[in-house]
């Protein structure tokens, strides 16, 4: 896969080397040059330029690109990347950083962002998510107003623990993608069964998350 990341600060960096470590193709876009070479990121190439010029966005070829993610520490430049790579180079998906939770509402498909990650508040999610188990928690927005990742930790006494993923009557709009079971990821079988301690995630519309919060509820009930 190939990736074009604008700004190379240590957000920028950090996806890269993830990236670069899986395998797929990175080029970072940065406008100081002091910052080509960083250390684990030899593997990455680099263009140094404005990344909000079109002219720095034809050398980096975005045409060519499976996904751009806006990296920056500037919202201004993330949203006019974005939408460059959507309007300009029909780049397929778009990664959107949000600086300030007050810009959240500008981060949607009308700028051109398919997912805009909200970096204070995943942090302030995963803070909740070690602490409140048993609490369902949003952990980004896919799709700015339409969709979201939630994370639901079941807890030992749940009434769901010992139910067939099949046997619960998920909400029509939640899915459950993935369960986290001792460190060790399971894709969901209808057969699987719950355990007390499991990591629920689900890809959800933001207006389904209430029901599905009142299913996971300890009072919401569940299959046998």
């Amino acid at each position: 896969m190939k990736v074009v990341i604008a700004g190379a600060g240590s957000v920028g960096s950090t996806i890269a080397k993830e990236l670069l470590s899986h395998g797929h193709e990175v080029l970072l876009i940065d406008p100081k040059p002091e910052t080509e070479g960083r250390s684990g990121l030899d593997a990455a190439r680099w263009l140094i330029g404005d990344a909000c010029e079109l002219t720095t966005l034809k050398d980096a070829k975005l045409d060519e690109a499976d996904v751009v993610v806006s990296a920056t520490g500037d919202d201004k430049v993330n949203l006019v990347v974005s939408l460059l790579a959507k309007t300009e180079f029909g780049v397929a998906r778009t990664v959107g950083r949000v600086n300030n939770p007050k810009n959240d509402w500008m981060f949607d498909d009308s700028w051109g962002v398919d997912v805009a990650v909200n970096t204070p508040r995943l942090m302030t999610a995963l803070v909740e998510e070690a602490v409140e188990v048993g609490d369902l928690v949003r952990l980004l927005t896919l799709q700015t107003g339409v969709a979201s990742m939630v994370e639901f930790t079941v807890p030992a006494a749940s009434p769901m623990a010992g139910s067939r993923v099949g046997s619960v009557p998920w909400p029509q709009d939640a899915t459950l993608v993935a369960i986290l079971r001792d460190d060790a990821p399971i894709t969901p079988s209808s057969d699987d069964v719950i355990e007390g301690g499991d990591e629920l995630f689900f890809v959800t519309t933001i207006s389904a998350e209430d029901d599905l919060r009142a299913l996971l509820s300890p009072s919401g009930g569940a299959g046998s």
